[in-house]
């Protein structure tokens, strides 16, 4: 078998053959670089003069593990799989030394683990991080890293899939060496290889250690109650110990063959599917059709933001953490105050739970320059306005930016709701405004909407995609449109949880349904939390831009009590002083219950399964017109808005993918029967539900 040189190199040194992997960007272990390492050790077997084989990787790793361009595709499982390679550089006749830098995870761990011998550089990241995909190491992790580290060190790893630096497991049996200069791996993984050589066989392989531990039984009984409450709805952490265990009770070649068994299993999981589709689903968000890999971006080292309230200072944050200057504007010394006091509080915070040192606080909010002078946004190459959700207050910012913003500034808006046309058209630069709608709190989560305007330059969203991983956000791209994806569609959502109050429900037993679903927080838990008077705003807007949409008046009737949730100790539920929890209130159930009886409505009583089905079926349904007109490019983006930023549950995938997972034809019908009922208005069938439907496919295929 020849040397498939565009994926394996081959090269001697004498008397040592180096097998370097050369598969971009973390040489993933794909089925050209799996073929080229077999041949690479026929060719060292055959070759007299080899005595000893060097396994390395060329570029930032040794190996990251699976190719995912190939996950799903036949060469995934075509020969010589993973296992087949593994075992081959475990019989060498030769001795095969790993010399591993930079990253070792997943199957690369997997592979080095193969070898005799292990020198690892410093600063090395070890992982087998598989359980984060909802399955287990299938090549062999879960018998021979217990047999290298030890029991307990190794079921930490294997359930947690974090890496840990090679230096801390310097002593764990692990490494033969682990090397402090990783410029010198190289001669020292060839030093070590001529040692090996000279020696007389066999090598020693990992698979013939015994794991040795006091009381194995108990350690992995403990393994089982830690990992109970993190694993309630992901089976993986629980396989994973199961095979760990078959490899202390069995044996290597009966803890390899149950390991393969569980990892078939797992791969078929729906909570497998949907981990997988949100791995996926996040790098392919930031590919935007249109807009070109190799797009030039501009050059973004020092930002500006327009407003120092929470959202204003929580975006700053982003970007300080970020080690990026910010000057930070607002209009009255005292909101300039208290934003950079709420700033320095959150630091301070993390500082007394060991999460930050108090030196790199001092060292972030010396990068945050305050001002009441618009002029000293002038240097600023990205600026971001964080006002108050109202056009008329946009428009006097962005004709301000515009006057002093340097030529090829960015303008973003923050805003949540609003028409970014419109916002760019107070500018004489449309081609430079774009959305970046942060989420509250924006120093906090995840989710970045990106939004598109009709005249936004493919260079300023190619420029804010990139600085979105900068700042440690998963961006997702969106059209213009009211509330855009995420917000367009939980409006939705709430329409229909208050339309189930009208009906029968209280707002406790609809938070309980959907969080009992999944869900980190119902929607009236929500509400309280964001404030009522937000959404009462939105709607009276509504009312008067679309006076054909129906809405319950029942959310109106709690905030005309000042009831506008945490903020004023009141909203869907009670709240105490100085307590975040939810108490019913019996207030607002009693005006709930005189509500429907006003409206001539006959309260019922709702299943919880009726409950989950409005609730997700709204965003489903919303989900499939948002892809209709364009706002999204792929469903796979509308699950990653509602994964990072509505607290959709990871173990289901998003709305998009429960609903292929339930089956279009049962969503279909299931909308169909909501529209016959009262307030079935809000039901018009999304055109595209039941074009997949007929046709038996699905938002993913």
């Amino acid at each position: 078998m020849a040397v498939n040189d565009a994926a394996v190199g081959y090269t001697t040194h004498d008397g040592v053959a180096v097998i370097t992997l050369n598969n971009p960007p973390v040489n993933g272990l794909g089925l050209s670089t799996r073929a080229g390492i077999v041949a690479g050790l026929e060719r060292a077997q055959n070759d007299a003069a080899v005595k000893a084989i060097v396994l390395t990787g060329a570029g930032k790793a040794f190996s990251g593990g699976a190719d995912i361009t190939e996950f799903n595709t036949p060469k995934a499982t075509q020969e010589p799989t993973l296992a087949t390679v593994i075992k081959a550089v475990e019989d060498s006749a030769k001795p095969v030394v790993a010399a591993i830098h930079s990253v070792a995870m997943g199957g690369g761990l997997e592979l080095a683990l193969g070898a005799h011998y292990r020198l690892a550089a410093a600063g090395a990241q070890i992982a087998l991080p598989e359980v984060k995909l909802g399955i287990l190491p299938g090549a062999g992790g879960t018998q021979r890293l217990p047999r290298a580290i030890g029991l307990e060190a190794s079921l930490n790893m294997i359930v947690s899939g974090a890496p840990v630096l090679s230096e801390k497991l310097a002593d764990s049996g692990l490494f033969d060496e682990v090397v402090a200069n990783p410029a010198e791996l190289a001669e020292a993984a060839l030093a070590f290889a001529r040692k090996a050589g000279a020696k007389e066989g066999p090598h020693p392989k990992v698979r013939e250690r015994k794991i040795e531990h006091p009381n194995a039984a108990g350690f992995i009984q403990f393994a089982r109650n830690s990992v109970a409450a993190i694993a309630k709805n992901f089976p993986a952490p629980h396989k994973c110990i199961d095979a760990v265990e078959a490899g202390v009770q069995n044996g290597f070649d009966k803890g390899l063959a149950f390991e393969r068994e569980c990892f078939v299993a797992l791969v078929q999981t729906p909570e497998s599917r949907a981990l997988r589709h949100a791995f996926f689903g996040e790098r392919a968000a930031s590919k935007i059709p249109d807009v070109p890999s190799d797009t030039p971006v501009r050059e973004i080292n020092q930002v500006g933001v327009v407003g120092a309230g929470t959202m204003g200072g929580g975006i700053a944050m982003n970007f300080i953490n970020a080690g990026m200057p910010v000057t930070l504007l607002e209009t009255k010394q005292e909101a300039l105050d208290r934003g950079l006091a709420t700033i320095r509080k959150n630091y301070e915070a993390s500082v007394r739970k060991g999460k930050l040192k108090p030196e790199v606080m001092e060292q972030r909010m010396a990068l945050l320059k305050p001002t009441l002078s618009y002029d000293d946004l002038r240097q600023a190459d990205l600026i971001v306005e964080a006002v108050f959700e109202e056009l008329g207050v946009k428009e006097q910012v962005f004709r301000r930016l515009d006057e002093v913003a340097k030529p090829g500034a960015i303008l973003a808006s923050n805003t949540s709701t609003l028409d970014v046309d419109k916002i760019a058209a107070f500018t004489k630069r449309p081609q430079d405004v774009v959305g970046m709608h942060f989420f509250s709190p924006a120093n906090v989560m995840k989710l970045l909407e990106v939004v598109r305007g009709r005249q936004t330059a493919k260079d300023v969203l190619a420029t804010v995609m990139k600085l979105a991983k900068k700042i440690k956000k998963t961006a997702v791209v969106s059209g213009v449109c009211d509330g855009f994806i995420g917000n367009r569609m939980v409006e939705q959502y709430v329409r229909q949880a208050l339309f189930m109050l009208e009906e029968g429900a209280l707002p406790a037993q609809v938070d309980r349904a959907i969080e009992k679903f999944g869900f980190a927080m119902g929607p009236f838990r929500m509400s309280d939390l964001a404030g009522n008077d937000i959404g009462w705003a939105i709607r009276k807007r509504r009312y008067v831009e679309r006076p054909d949409m129906h809405y319950s008046k029942i959310a109106d009737r709690l905030c005309e009590l000042g009831r506008f949730g945490q903020k004023t100790g009141g909203g869907w539920y009670d709240y105490k002083a100085g307590d975040r929890t939810a108490y019913p209130s019996s207030v607002v159930d009693d005006m709930i219950r005189a509500y429907s009886k006003e409206a001539h409505v006959e309260r019922r009583k709702i299943s919880d399964e009726e409950i989950v089905e409005r609730l997700v079926f709204a965003l489903v349904n919303e989900g499939a017109k948002i892809l209709e007109e364009g706002i999204a490019s792929k469903a796979s983006d509308i699950d990653m808005v509602y994964l990072t930023g509505y607290g959709f549950p990871l173990y289901r995938g998003g709305p998009m993918l429960y609903a292929d997972t339930v089956g279009l034809y049962n969503v279909e019908r299931a909308i169909r029967r909501y529209a016959a009922r009262p307030n079935g208005d809000a039901w018009k069938l999304a055109p595209g539900i039941a074009k997949l439907a007929g046709e038996g496919r699905g938002f993913n295929g």
